[in-house]
């Protein structure tokens, strides 16, 4: 761990020493003493962790040497230390930025320790929000999104330029082709990405309570508000709202959203104080909205406001070359995360795997991939542990174009190895009759 730096000017020299040794106590704090405040701006350069200044120096008032250290270093927190009980003095330093106001005295010491160790605890947090913030730009870089598919590299294309503006963006794609994580690196690695990134689940809330979701409500508003309460809007502001699922929308609702959108302004439910945002809006959905405008369930003037600048995500069936990369991600992922050992895929494997049509898209992919790594055993990833989702088992999945006799022979042998053979259960399955099944498999030539 780094020392914690501290600067001390104090002009009584024995003064300054008796900080020194109180605040060394700490091993890891590093002390310096400056005896005026000329000789400490000229050490500045050092960047120091707190700076702890005595008000009454010989050579600069205590107001002007905090203007001073704020022109070099806004940043740089400073508790003043002095021997005036003066109210007024005090109030003015606070307001011009000082961290801390201590009188000297008897209980100095212990005033001076408690105040450092809270400078301490909120450099700590701003570092680890900053590692966070650093850290999440990595999670959500365009490196982190898998695709080296020619309909893939498209949309990194269109990523990279929603980057250079704040137009809104709209994100169409199928479920589970990654509409959020897209919203996400837009958002990370553009110029907001230090402010908030806000997801709303348009389908996931009731429509009496999406308003109040939205734009927040006041005390007493309605049964239940029994405090204030900021929106969704408010708490996205300078950052980015992502309305997922848009088209899900009550049309009653639709026009308060496009008023919003429209002057940058709401109002609390219940409230009539006018609330100013700056946010941008990236929306998502997996229904064509031209066509809900068409059918009378989305607005058209809000379409025309959200569209801005249009994503279109490909579906996984029409990444093919993808797959098997994506797979290969998932895997590596979930061992790690699990603590296992390495796991490959084999050829049968993948050949099942482009053959499947993934209705679910990526996310379907990764699910079938986590539970293919613990049914796995060895090293290796057979054809039997992938498995289709459970909501699709009875799904025959294939690449090929086959006759509908070639369908019917897969369909029952499918059936036949699932219930082991039972002819007379698989008929009943199927709602065929036996003779049926041994007429197919006898003639299957």
């Amino acid at each position: 761990m780094e020392n914690f730096k501290i600067f001390i000017v104090e002009d009584d020299p024995f003064y300054g020493r008796l900080l020194k040794h109180h605040l060394s106590k700490n091993p890891d704090n590093e002390v310096t003493v400056f005896e005026d405040g000329n000789t400490l701006l000229h050490n500045l350069y050092l960047s120091p962790d707190v700076i702890c200044m005595d008000f009454g120096l010989p050579d600069i008032t205590g107001v002007k040497l905090l203007e001073k250290i704020q022109v070099v270093n806004a940043s740089i927190p400073v508790i003043v230390i002095s021997g005036q009980e003066d109210i007024q003095v005090a109030v003015e330093l606070l307001k011009k930025g000082a961290r801390d106001y201590i009188i000297k005295g008897d209980n100095t010491n212990d005033l001076l320790w408690k105040s450092i160790l809270n400078v301490r605890e909120h450099s700590h947090l701003k570092k680890e929000v900053a590692e966070l913030k650093e850290q999440l730009g990595e999670k959500h870089s365009f490196d982190h999104i898998i695709g080296k598919s020619s309909a893939m590299q498209k949309v990194f294309s269109l990523m990279k330029k929603a980057l250079q503006t704040n137009i809104n963006v709209s994100i169409v794609g199928e479920t589970g082709t990654g509409k959020e994580v897209v919203a996400k690196a837009i958002h990370y690695n553009g110029k907001r990405k230090d402010k908030p990134f806000i997801p709303v689940n348009m389908a996931a809330i009731p429509k009496e309570l999406i308003e109040s979701e939205l734009f927040g409500h006041i005390k007493g508003a309605f049964t239940g508000a029994a405090s204030n309460k900021k929106g969704k809007f408010e708490a996205a502001n300078e950052g980015t709202l992502f309305l997922d699922e848009i088209a899900e929308l009550d049309i009653n609702l639709q026009s308060k959203l496009l008023r919003a959108i429209q002057e940058r302004e709401f109002t609390r439910v219940g409230d009539t104080k006018i609330i100013k945002f700056n946010a941008r809006i990236i929306t998502a959905t997996h229904k064509d909205l031209q066509e809900e405008v068409r059918a009378g369930r989305f607005r058209e003037d809000l379409y025309f406001r959200l569209m801005g600048f249009p994503i279109h995500l490909p579906s996984l069936k029409e990444r093919d070359e993808d797959v098997i990369l994506l797979a290969n991600s998932f895997i590596d992922k979930f061992t790690q995360e699990n603590a296992l050992s390495s796991l490959s895929l084999s050829r049968k494997a993948k050949d099942k795997l482009l053959k499947y049509p993934f209705p679910g898209n990526v996310r379907e992919l990764k699910a079938m991939i986590d539970l293919a790594c613990v049914m796995a055993e060895g090293k290796t990833i057979h054809e039997e542990d992938i498995k289709p989702s459970n909501l699709r088992e009875n799904q025959v999945y294939t690449g090929q174009e086959k006759t509908l006799k070639e369908y019917n022979h897969e369909i029952i042998h499918h059936f036949l190895k699932k219930y082991e053979n039972n002819v007379v259960l698989v008929a009943k399955k199927l709602d065929i009759g036996k003779s049926t099944i041994y007429n197919l498999l006898k003639n299957k030539n």
